[in-house]
């Protein structure tokens, strides 16, 4: 898996810090994840062939978290697009999306397919034979999922040696890395797992964008990959995640260390702080490997 961060600040863009927005890359998919004001200049600067991007996941109708997509599927349009579009997000953005599409006249000439959200539990909303999608449920001001990337068992390997060994005709090898058993050339049935070994291992990202500290979507993410978790406070200002419903870098770090995740990446900062290494220090307190999202910046994992 490939994430590069286009945005992690909180609330309005500014010169060098631009609000929530993200792809993630992963077999084969380029997918988006929440599309704040200023994403497609981002997705342009960064050099990301957006013209892949056939998903978009929005978690919430805030506006610095949406307000860059119809800019983008404007520009899809004026690109003359003609690939399938789908958005997933809460009930309303379909709304929000064509009323501007009507009143500009700008009907695309591709196809728009929306999936509007409303469930308050964890659902599976995407799905072919290599990843699936499932929602985060979370709890901010408004109806808002967080959304888990999990990738699918890949093919198994072929032993060379033991295949051989085995006296397997070449033409069953593709059948052995579908992971079923064979008959060799001597008439006898091959067990799969004697001459194949585990693909490689599943890889998985779990995005929780706005939200307070809450313990139960823990259940949902553990163990993933990477964790991108929401830090809008330090704890100099704890007493404002309560009111605004968002999250302190140490209740990040919490929900990381709970869920025995492999990495956590903090994001979503309030721009009132200037030096976002305080961020990482409050978070390692309580979760060793911890890092800070920063615009334009990479991760493979």
């Amino acid at each position: 898996m490939k994430l590069t961060i286009l945005g992690c600040y909180s609330a309005t863009p500014r010169i060098l810090a631009n609000p929530t927005s993200q792809v993630l890359e992963s077999q084969g998919h380029m997918f988006l994840i929440d599309c704040g004001e200023g994403t497609q200049v981002q997705l342009r600067k960064h050099k990301i062939k957006f013209n892949r991007i056939k998903h978009i996941f929005i978690s919430h109708l805030h506006g610095d978290h949406f307000f860059g997509l119809v800019g983008l599927i404007s520009t899809f349009r004026l690109l003359t697009r003609e690939t399938d579009l789908h958005i997933y997000g809460p009930k309303g953005i379909k709304e929000v999306v064509t009323l501007q599409m009507k009143l500009a006249d700008s009907w695309t000439n591709y196809q728009l397919i929306f999936h509007e959200l409303t469930s308050k539990e964890s659902e599976l909303i995407f799905e072919d034979d290599k990843m699936e999608v499932h929602t985060i449920p979370l709890n901010h001001r408004v109806y808002t999922n967080g959304f888990l990337f999990k990738e699918k068992e890949g093919k198994r390997k072929l032993n060379i040696g033991a295949v051989e060994e085995a006296n397997i005709n070449v033409a069953y090898y593709r059948k052995l890395t579908q992971g079923f058993d064979v008959v060799n050339e001597d008439g006898i049935n091959i067990k799969n797992e004697s001459v194949t070994k585990p693909g490689d291992k599943p890889k998985s990202y779990a995005f929780c964008s706005d939200t307070m500290y809450k313990e139960d979507i823990v259940s949902i993410i553990e163990n993933v990959d990477v964790l991108y978790h929401e830090s809008t406070f330090l704890e100099t200002q704890a007493h404002l995640a309560p009111k605004t419903k968002h999250s302190t870098a140490k209740e990040a770090a919490t929900i990381a260390k709970k869920a025995n995740v492999g990495k956590l990446l903090l994001g979503h900062y309030s721009t009132r702080y200037k030096d976002l290494n305080g961020f990482k220090i409050e978070a390692e307190e309580v979760f060793d490997s911890v890092e800070l999202s920063e615009d334009g910046k990479t991760f493979e994992f």
